[in-house]
């Protein structure tokens, strides 16, 4: 039997990269999943991806799946894609927080509006989504949240510091760390439920992505020093699908959590042959 077969996952940027292989490969293993962008076609948006094209190609490929085209900076918005969800499938179990937003602009330089607006996305959306579909997945005695985090999360320490470069990062790094922290305490809360798992995965390298290659952290999309956004997919279907005992809390890598778990003999990055952030070591 397929690992999601049952399952109702909500899916928040599924448009394209990292968010669209999550959703392909949870509709893959038998979930119904709810797809969440703000890009419903192509062309609405200058990088290549759309919702009504992952939906198309899970599909095609006999999976079932709905587009919910909504801005989750807004609360209104986040509360549509739930309504959205039931409507269509019934009570939601899985919820993947893998939309996120950045400006890589010096703090000093950073617009206080597109702030406020990244930290929305990045932390409260993932907030409001959780708290929105909690009361199901308590009734059900089943669900995993699955927010998804970044190396960003991992400070430059305390200085002086030998490398200066300003990289405007700040914002992104804050919001993620703040993710890591909000998925062990969510985690500590359900844990008197039984059957609910709430983690967080980041990366172990770079994954090139449209994304990703917009903001040149890496050389293209077939960019030899990153991993395909199907590993990240695949610890996504992990965390989802393991029982919670075993996952809940984790805040780990990619390629970590798959080889610890046996679905990859050997892997590299973080989590393996380099440090993770404070939250995966706790």
């Amino acid at each position: 039997m397929a690992r999601m077969t049952g399952r109702v996952a909500i899916v928040t940027g599924a448009s394209r990269g990292i968010g669209q292989a999550i959703a392909e490969l949870l509709a893959a293993e038998g979930a119904k999943i709810v797809c969440v962008a703000r890009t419903l076609n192509e062309g609405e948006h200058q990088l290549k991806g759309s919702l009504a094209s992952t939906v198309a190609t899970i599909e095609a490929a006999g999976g079932e799946a709905t587009a919910v085209a909504a801005d989750i900076s807004s609360e209104g918005e986040c509360l549509k894609v739930v309504h959205a969800a039931r409507a269509a499938y019934g009570r939601v179990d899985t919820l993947v927080n893998n939309a996120a937003l950045n400006y890589y602009v010096p703090t000093v330089d950073y617009p206080t509006n597109r702030w406020v607006k990244a930290f929305a996305v990045n932390v409260h959306a993932p907030f409001i989504l959780a708290k929105a579909v909690l009361p199901d997945m308590i009734a059900g005695r089943r669900g995993a949240v699955v927010n998804i985090s970044s190396g960003s999360a991992i400070g430059p320490g305390r200085g002086p510091y030998a490398d200066q470069t300003v990289r405007g990062g700040v914002m992104y790094g804050a919001s993620k760390a703040a993710l890591e922290r909000f998925t062990q305490g969510l985690g500590q809360e359900v844990a008197h439920y039984g059957g609910i798992a709430v983690s967080c995965v980041s990366p172990s390298r770079v994954v090139p992505t449209p994304g990703t290659v917009y903001h040149k952290l890496v050389s293209g999309l077939d960019d030899p020093k990153g991993e395909p956004p199907a590993m990240m997919a695949r610890a996504v279907l992990l965390l989802a699908s393991e029982p919670a005992e075993k996952v809940n809390g984790r805040v780990t890598y990619s390629q970590q959590i798959l080889k610890e778990f046996g679905w990859i003999e050997k892997g590299v990055g973080r989590g393996i042959d380099a440090v993770g952030s404070g939250f995966s070591q706790i």
